[in-house]
């Protein structure tokens, strides 16, 4: 509520239109900001991971350029599930029919057409590499990006989503059947994919790396230690390209890989707002008046004052 709107005045050069901050310093060198926070993403079944991180609209170009599609005269436009000319007739291109049941709240089940695939029988006759449409979007994210490894605007994605631990979704799941953490890293992923064409753009016109920032809410929540870890690599390459990640988080383990760390506090609500304490994570843990220094201590492994 506060970062953001103002480096987004300094980006855009526009005038602040509420201003919750006395004056704001070094947010001339920051070309792009990536916000990732909880909000979720697409709440209808046909929002898919694929559309969210922007790859689907290329798996469909993919799709027409093939032989197939061309000798049978199909465009992009026929390998979308959400148009006429591409989806089953019967389930319109959910994959799956709503029954009624008595004395009970109604169930969906596979359509029977289709059984699933969402598309209709003449858009499946189309192959790429032995794979439908239908097919690659049940691929799980680790085997999609083996299968477009040949295409660099799939495949870094697609490495980037295993990086985070999502390799086990499929490109094609619902959106709306998503948790919230896994909502939130197919978002980051997203965001990253942005600054990294940009940094490829940069460095293809011989220009200097882009510095961006990141503003990233409780990006751990519900994951794994294990995941936890994945995600750590992720954002510290994000720091090494020269970018700054802000993160908001509770985690000690996240927090403890921190190169400095305001806390907040020293409670909740109307007891909070206050800095209590601020640094390196090592003068944080030893600082009297952070309520978080003892659980930082903790984790480092440091004895108890």
């Amino acid at each position: 509520g506060t970062l953001a709107p103002a480096v987004q005045e300094a980006i855009s050069g526009t005038a602040p239109r509420s201003r919750c901050y006395g004056t704001c310093r070094g947010l001339d060198s920051i070309r792009a900001l990536y916000r990732v926070d909880q909000s979720p993403l697409g709440k209808t079944p046909r929002s898919t991971p694929a559309t969210d991180i922007g790859i689907f609209d290329e798996i469909r170009r993919i799709f027409a350029g093939s032989a197939d599609a061309r000798r049978l005269g199909f465009d992009a436009g026929r390998f979308s599930f959400n148009t006429s000319a591409g989806h089953c007739e019967v389930c319109k291109g959910t994959g799956y029919c709503r029954r009624e049941m008595d004395f009970l709240p109604p169930c969906t089940v596979p359509c029977e057409a289709c059984r699933g695939a969402r598309y209709n029988s003449r858009t499946l006759q189309v192959n790429y590499r032995g794979k439908n449409i239908a097919e690659v979007l049940d691929m799980s994210m680790e085997t999609a990006a083996e299968f477009f490894a040949a295409t660099p605007t799939l495949a870094d994605p697609l490495r980037l989503l295993c990086e985070t631990g999502l390799g086990y979704l499929t490109l094609g799941q619902a959106s709306n059947t998503l948790s919230g953490g896994e909502a939130q890293r197919i978002k980051l992923v997203a965001e990253l994919s942005k600054g990294r064409r940009a940094a490829l753009t940069a460095v293809r016109r011989g220009r200097a790396l882009p510095q961006d920032l990141y503003l990233i809410e409780e990006p751990t929540i519900g994951l794994h230690p294990q995941d936890v870890r994945m995600l750590v690599q992720v954002l510290r390459r994000l720091v090494e390209l020269g970018n700054t990640v802000v993160v908001i988080e509770h985690n000690t383990s996240l927090i403890c890989e921190a190169d400095y760390m305001i806390d907040m506090g020293p409670g909740a609500g109307r007891d909070g707002g206050l800095i209590t304490a601020q640094g390196t994570v090592a003068q944080v843990a030893n600082s009297s008046k952070s309520p978080t220094a003892p659980f930082i201590r903790r984790e480092l492994g440091l004895p108890e004052k």
